[in-house]
């Protein structure tokens, strides 16, 4: 019987008596917990410790909680166990969550685990690793159960009755014809509600296939879209080849949001939990990032020093630095936040390159005499009239390219087939900082004759 337990004062508790070698003590202080809270305090271990940890759990237990855990963990816990534990582990997963895994784990390993597969399970998951990395090819389940047109509702149930099982689900079953092209779907609510010598050609509804080779965020995306329990996959013939289920395209689009969240702050998704990453990871994941715009930075200081001698002349300039181009960043990050977000959920599409650039440009040029208004009243009131002005025309100029930068970017990266995250936040703000300064330089020096 599970209950809540508190992770932390569990994971302080443990850690020593991992140490000491006091395994029954951790055992009676894990019972209680549920599989993701196990899950939860094994991810919080050190990385020495997580193999120990997971050995001393009972085997339902330890399935339940591998199943949790994300698929760069599992790589890392899987190394640090014997090889009979592993083939277990293995074994016991589905497909698409075995392809996940094998594409964490080196390639020596990832043959041995292929071979220690039955005829059947290895079958399943070199089909899937056939196909590309992203495709939802790799997510899908193949473990479907359909239906004909000419088979009746009580035959229908009686196919999924003897595919309880092994089935990915139940709720949702694709209708297919000889050739075994998905026709439409069926659903278990309909059959449960009609005779049983009904045909499932009249029960059936219009369906929503997806190409194994189509993106499988854009795949995960459509199917919470369009609010379906399940989406049959085909291939390039419409035959059907397996399913995806409404709770793994949530799962995809989780980890689709992490990646893009992280690398849109410059940093490259670590894979697996905080506490389970080493410090050299930590570093790695952030160092290459640092150092492009570190480089990307010099192009600033390379604009500040060409207008020098305009600084020197008027001191006042310099104080207004680090506001404009802040607000530049500000502004180009906003736009770039909104069009990926709308390329993700196919608001947007590769021929809208125009149109937003036209809503950006109109967007960024009112936010622009909003803040440029508001920025000469107060900068004229303290530094004088042509100051106010200066500062003024610059905000009008710099939130009218930012916003239009920052809305194309990510379509361009889009076209170019990388993230949009990768071209928004950081490289957004380096270009923004130097287009910014050149844009307020050049209006000082024509509104204050310099």
């Amino acid at each position: 019987m599970t209950r809540h337990v508190d992770v932390t004062t569990v994971l302080e508790t443990i850690q020593p008596e991992l140490s000491t070698g006091e395994f029954a003590k951790v055992i009676a202080h894990i019972s209680p917990a549920s599989p993701a809270q196990t899950a939860d305090i094994l991810e919080r271990l050190p990385e020495d410790q997580q193999p120990i940890f997971y050995r001393l759990l009972p085997k339902d237990r330890a399935t339940a909680v591998f199943d949790i855990l994300r698929p760069r963990q599992q790589s890392d816990l899987i190394k640090g166990l014997q090889n009979k534990e592993v083939v277990e582990i293995f074994d016991g997963l589905d497909p698409d969550d075995r392809a996940l895994l094998l594409d964490e784990l080196p390639a020596n390993l990832s043959t041995r685990l292929l071979q220690g597969l039955s005829g059947e399970k290895r079958r399943h998951t070199t089909n899937l690793l056939g196909y590309p990395k992203d495709s939802i090819g790799r997510r899908m389940s193949p473990h479907v159960v359909s239906t004909r047109e000419t088979y009746t509702a009580g035959e229908t149930l009686a196919r999924i009755q003897n595919h309880l099982e092994d089935a990915e689900t139940v709720y949702t079953i694709p209708v297919v014809d000889d050739a075994r092209r998905v026709v439409g779907v069926v659903g278990l609510r309909q059959l449960l509600g009609a005779k049983a010598e009904d045909k499932i050609g009249d029960l059936m509804s219009t369906v929503h296939p997806a190409s194994a080779y189509a993106s499988a965020e854009e795949t995960a995306r459509l199917c919470i879209e369009l609010r379906l329990l399940a989406m049959p996959i085909v291939d390039r013939e419409g035959r059907l080849l397996g399913i995806l289920t409404v709770d793994d395209a949530g799962r995809i689009i989780e980890h689709a949001e992490t990646e893009d969240t992280a690398l849109s702050g410059g940093v490259e998704p670590l894979g697996r939990p905080y506490f389970s990453t080493p410090v050299r990871s930590l570093v790695r994941s952030r160092i290459v990032w640092l150092l492009v715009l570190a480089i990307g930075a010099t192009l600033t200081v390379h604009v500040l020093s060409l207008f020098e001698a305009t600084l020197a002349q008027v001191t006042a300039l310099a104080l207004f630095v680090p506001l404009l181009i802040g607000t530049g960043g500000n502004t180009g990050n906003q736009a770039a936040t909104t069009v990926t977000r709308a390329i993700a959920l196919g608001d947007v599409g590769n021929s809208d390159l125009v149109r937003v650039l036209g809503r950006e440009f109109s967007v960024g040029l009112t936010l622009g005499a909003l803040l440029g208004t508001l920025g000469a009243l107060i900068t004229g009131a303290i530094f004088g009239v042509s100051i106010g002005i200066t500062i003024g025309l610059t905000l009008l100029g710099i939130c009218t390219i930012a916003a239009s930068i920052g809305g194309v970017m990510p379509m361009i990266a889009k076209k170019l087939g990388v993230d949009p995250a990768v071209f928004s936040n950081p490289f957004i703000s380096t270009f923004v900082d130097a287009s910014g300064l050149i844009v307020y330089f050049l209006i000082a020096k024509a509104v204050l004759g310099l």
